[in-house]
């Protein structure tokens, strides 16, 4: 018998079927849902990473208008990729640059099949434990249980699950009944993102697991920290967006006239001048995106091709 089979005195099956109903009764209509493409459903996750899904949906339309194939991905010019995820404010833009990367080994690697196992997923550039295990649940019902920022706090709550990952881990994968990881990930995760939020809506959600839950049996709905984003005004990661958009409109630009492009208060000796901007820079040349050359004594950048 497993902990969680233990915990829930022989409920689990009914646990697992009451969130299953649940979630094919209704839940959010992401489009990326109604596919089992690998690439289509790469592309979800890796732009969901760091942007409110509501906001993926139109980006994602655009981007497989643009790039419908995996095969399509890997023979675009990448600064062009780049500059789309820029325009797009999808994130920092190295996640880009390996979806592109991606594309190329899917082609050239594995003959322009995408690998169905979140181990042979994870070889692919730029992909984590946590985005392979999503593409192979979700495109190839072959993942493990997913266990994200929302099913920790799920997990938490209902079944007073320790605020530590193993656990998390070990109880998650207990719960997930064995080949059905594509409809149980989206459900447990759906729980968490419409149900169980940092603010539950138990009652109006009409959780399927209230009469199970922890949380809700005693009122106490603390859970552990969840790591809050860095506002995005101001920050060097929309600097860098902005220096992506131009040079992605301009073959190559002069530092001091990039500069006053991104910034109002742009002071060549100031401080926003020359060495915060080449500091933006030489980030940007790290992530292999952008290179700087000397023109007639002038240090020019452009975007690596």
């Amino acid at each position: 018998m497993t902990e969680i089979e233990g915990a829930l005195d022989g409920d689990t099956d009914a646990v697992r079927a009451a969130l299953v109903e649940w979630y094919e009764d209704d839940h959010r209509d992401y489009p990326w849902r109604r596919t089992d493409d690998a690439y289509e459903i790469l592309v979800s996750e890796v732009m969901s990473q760091q942007t409110q899904l509501d906001r993926v949906v139109e980006a994602w339309d655009a981007f497989l208008d643009r790039w419908p194939t995996v095969d399509a991905l890997a023979d675009a010019d990448r600064s062009e990729v780049v500059a789309f995820w820029s325009d797009q404010r999808l994130g920092y833009n190295n996640r880009a640059r390996y979806l592109h990367e991606a594309a190329g080994q899917v082609v050239d690697d594995f003959g322009g099949e995408f690998p169905q196992t979140p181990a042979e997923l994870s070889e692919l550039m730029g992909v984590g434990p946590y985005t392979a295990n999503a593409v192979a649940s979700f495109a190839f019902n072959n993942g493990d249980a997913v266990v994200d920022t929302n099913v920790k706090r799920v997990l938490h709550r209902a079944f007073d699950v320790p605020d530590d990952d193993a656990a998390f881990e070990r109880v998650a994968s207990d719960l997930m009944p064995p080949g059905e990881s594509r409809v149980w990930n989206n459900a447990i995760m759906e729980l968490g993102g419409v149900a169980c939020q940092k603010n539950p809506r138990c009652d109006e959600a009409g959780c399927p697991w209230r009469e199970w839950c922890d949380a809700y049996q005693t009122g106490d709905f603390t859970a552990p920290d969840v790591p809050t984003q860095p506002s995005f005004e101001g920050s060097r990661r929309q600097f860098r967006g902005r220096i992506i958009r131009l040079l992605g409109e301009h073959e190559e630009m002069e530092l001091d006239a990039l500069g006053h492009r991104i910034r109002v208060d742009y002071a060549p000796d100031g401080d926003y001048g020359r060495e915060w901007l080449c500091g933006l820079l030489d980030d940007l040349e790290a992530d292999g995106l952008v290179a700087t050359d000397d023109r007639d004594g002038e240090p020019v950048a452009r975007l690596e091709r």
